[in-house]
């Protein structure tokens, strides 16, 4: 049976630390001199149809270090669902590649792609969660305070598909409290909540929503932000805007924190919007080494998948 990488809640907490250690291995051989070939022969299918700096560089580069090789599929070549459905597709590609990763708008078009593939499918992003994110926030973390477990992790912004898997990794990894600081209505989806519910039952996290940003970064080690209007959401920019503009995560709003609190953010960032300057480019700011942590993250998840 075929191994999918579809949400980060579908891993236990043992899996998941195994792929965190892994992308720590593989990070400290590529700044070592550079990674063993060991996915050498291998192609890996990259389907868009949003955009993307981080999920296309990334990935290509994750299967060069490897040695293998990274297809793009634009938009505009494929089409997924409307100039060729999504099961002829992935049952195409499978004949052509070893893996599939897509980024698409509509999360039932990646559960399509994973059951009609025959090969490995990826998450690169839906409208619901952004799995492979969440493990490089989850190693970015890890490397700062050497452990998820018992950090306060704070979002600030959209409960939205970064803040989906940002939840269900914190859960996973025993975060002592994940809080959403958010205006009502932008909350995170109910069908997420009652998948993280029994995870927090379990692992002891403990969930909150707050309406004011300054209570909810009291004492947390993290602090994440996202844009206020994800791709696909433009006609809503101007109400967002008015809505969200308390929830600017600034010099103030840090200095709120724990004096060793990192602030993270999954790019593009609207600075001036969600995050200033002074924070973006400041001495709390994980923003780049996260970014970075995208390719070793997704060189973990493409070993597990495809083997050493």
């Amino acid at each position: 049976m075929k191994n999918d990488y579809i949400a980060v809640a579908d891993h236990s907490p043992q899996e998941i630390e195994d792929v965190l250690s892994l992308a720590l291995r593989l990070k400290k051989e590529w700044k070592a001199g550079g990674n063993k070939p060991v996915l050498k022969n291998k192609t890996l299918a990259m389907v868009f149809q949003k955009p993307s700096l981080r999920t296309r560089v990334s990935f290509d580069m994750a299967m060069r270090h490897l040695g293998g090789d990274a297809l793009y599929l634009s938009p505009a070549e494929i089409g997924l669902g409307k100039r060729e459905s999504i099961a002829d597709v992935a049952r195409v590609l499978s004949g052509y590649v070893d893996a599939i990763m897509a980024r698409v708008f509509e999360h039932d078009h990646i559960l399509q792609l994973a059951e009609w593939a025959s090969v490995p499918v990826i998450n690169g992003l839906t409208d619901y969660n952004h799995p492979c994110q969440g493990m490089a926030d989850a190693l970015t973390i890890q490397e700062e305070f050497g452990t998820v477990k018992d950090l306060q992790i704070v979002f600030i912004g959209d409960g939205n598909n970064v803040a989906v898997s940002l939840l269900h990794i914190a859960a996973k990894l025993g975060a002592a409290k994940f809080t959403i600081a958010c205006p009502e209505g932008y909350e995170i989806p109910e069908a997420a909540l009652t998948i993280a519910k029994p995870i927090m039952a379990e692992t002891g996290t403990i969930f909150e929503v707050v309406r004011d940003p300054r209570e909810a970064v009291q004492g947390a080690q993290v602090i994440y932000t996202d844009t206020w209007t994800s791709m696909g959401q433009e006609a809503e920019t101007a109400i967002r805007e008015q809505h969200f503009a308390l929830y600017q995560v600034n010099d103030d709003l840090v200095n709120a924190a724990d004096p060793q609190a990192i602030v993270m953010h999954c790019l593009p960032a609207h600075r001036g919007q969600e995050i200033t300057n002074e924070v973006a480019d400041g001495p709390h700011s994980r923003l780049f080494p996260q970014a970075e942590n995208r390719m070793h993250a997704q060189k973990a998840i493409l070993v597990n998948l495809l083997g050493e």
